[in-house]
């Protein structure tokens, strides 16, 4: 997809937004968006299923309850951008950057991101069970109530994360840090914390220290 036919379909996505009738719902099934220029852009509950996002700049954008699921980010920016509510099951965000970015209630169930930069982002209640986050930086990270169930986290930066509530079952968080990170009333049943760093990390009672 050229440019100018990127903008036409964000033109029309927003006219639909606006429940306006000449408006069309952007579809952007397998599109090849490769390093394509989308910041700032608003594809709120678009469908960018299978997309092709390697490289694109999405910084602020707002992809509120969009479909991503399979979409490959990787290296893509995303830094500030809202994803609450999306789907992203099985995406691939290997060295996306996310800083800052909006993912409460996303779906990011067996996503890939892999040395992610995720600081300060927002990942409250998301679901995120069989993902795999091995060496992603999660510091300052907001987890409160989200599902890591069975999550690889081998190598990951969480220090000063909140993760109160989280539930962390069979998770594997090797090597991991965890200072000063929240943990209260966090379900570590199964988790595995070898060699992770606890320091000044609030942990849950009867948890490893």
């Amino acid at each position: 997809m050229n440019k100018l036919e990127l903008e036409q379909t964000i033109d029309l996505h927003t006219k639909w937004l606006a429940d306006n009738q000449d408006g069309v719902r952007a579809v952007l099934t397998d599109a090849d968006l490769t390093d394509a220029d989308l910041s700032g852009a608003v594809l709120t509950d678009s469908d960018l299923t299978g997309a092709y996002l390697s490289g694109a700049d999405l910084s602020d954008a707002v992809l509120i309850g969009a479909d991503l699921s399979g979409a490959d980010l990787t290296g893509a920016v995303l830094t500030g951008a809202d994803l609450s509510g999306a789907v992203l099951t099985d995406a691939v965000l290997s060295g996306a950057v996310l800083t800052d970015a909006v993912l409460t209630d996303a779906d990011l169930t067996d996503a890939v991101l892999i040395w992610s930069d995720l600081r300060g982002a927002d990942l409250s209640d998301a679901d995120l069970q069989g993902a795999v986050l091995i060496g992603a930086d999660l510091s300052g990270a907001v987890l409160t109530d989200a599902d890591l169930t069975g999550a690889y986290l081998s190598g990951a930066d969480l220090s000063d994360a909140d993760l109160q509530g989280a539930v962390l079952q069979g998770a594997v968080l090797t090597g991991a840090v965890l200072s000063g990170a929240d943990l209260t009333g966090a379900d570590l049943q199964g988790t595995v914390l070898s060699h992770a760093v606890l320091e000044g990390a609030t942990l849950p009672p009867g948890a490893v220290n």
